[in-house]
Order: structure tokens, then C-alpha cells, then sequence
């Protein structure tokens, strides 16, 4: 397992969604489980969602939203971050949650989304889902 204090987490809000409150509180949750993590706060765009994922040097991208232009938004990140050179699921990990139905969850993940996370699921899952995943990045492999 990577020290989680060497993993550095982004927490971000697209598009319109005004609701931060459970992004919030997972943001917190990482952060008091030892994880490094950044909040955008709400309203940005898949650019500024993107830039902020290469600035920090992120190694979890995590998506809040509730919208419901989960199958726009969240596509056009990916698209964003494999432009500007950054595979996902081997440079970042990409997780998603929010009200997003099962089959667009089904769809995101074939896309490269590695997990979404759908309302009530336990903050333990989310820790445990990072923790196992973020050794898989080209970074924690030493490649």
C-alpha cells in the first residue's frame, strides 16, 4: 500500500452543480483518513478541472456531480486529460460519484472512469477503492 499521505487528491465540481455538501464531506474524509487533498470548489469547467489536475500533479481525479450532465461533462474531461498527455487509470485514477444511473455509470467506467460511486456509498469504500487502486499508477509502480 502507498502512504497515503503521498497521495494527492483533487475533489472536483462540474458544470452548473451548485450542491457541494457531500463533496465536501468525502473531501474531508480523505483528508482525515491521511490522503493530501484539493477541493475546487463548485462550478468549473472540464479545462479548469483538467489544469488543476496538472498543476497539483494529482494522482486521483475525483468528480461530485449532480447535475445530471454526468454523460457530457465527464467524457469531456477524460478527453481533456488524455490530450494534455495524461492516461487515465495509469497516470491518474479517475472516480466519479453522485446521481448517476447505472448504466451511465456502466458507460463512464468502460470510458476509463475507474469506479462511481452512487449516493450513501460508505467513505470506507471510497478510502479502500484508492487505497488498492493508486499502487496500479505508472508513479507508484516506479515505471
Amino acid at each position: 500500500m502507498v502512504e497515503r499521505s503521498k497521495v494527492r487528491v483533487l475533489v472536483a465540481k462540474p458544470g452548473l452543480d451548485g450542491h457541494d455538501r457531500g463533496a465536501k464531506v468525502v473531501a474531508r474524509a480523505l483528508r482525515d483518513a491521511g490522503f493530501e487533498v484539493i477541493y475546487t470548489g463548485i462550478r468549473q469547467t472540464p479545462e479548469q478541472i483538467v489544469e488543476s489536475v496538472i498543476q497539483e500533479d494529482v494522482d486521483v481525479l475525483g468528480i461530485s456531480i449532480l447535475s445530471g450532465a454526468h454523460m457530457v461533462l465527464i467524457p469531456k474531461i477524460l478527453k481533456l486529460l488524455e490530450e494534455k498527455g495524461l492516461k487515465v487509470g495509469e497516470d491518474v485514477l479517475v472516480i466519479a460519484g453522485g446521481i448517476i444511473p447505472p448504466d451511465d455509470a456502466e458507460q463512464l467506467e468502460k470510458m476509463g472512469v475507474a469506479k462511481v460511486f452512487g449516493p450513501g456509498s460508505p467513505i470506507e469504500a471510497i478510502i479502500r477503492f484508492i487505497d488498492e487502486n493508486v499502487p496500479k499508477l505508472k508513479k507508484f509502480r516506479g515505471s
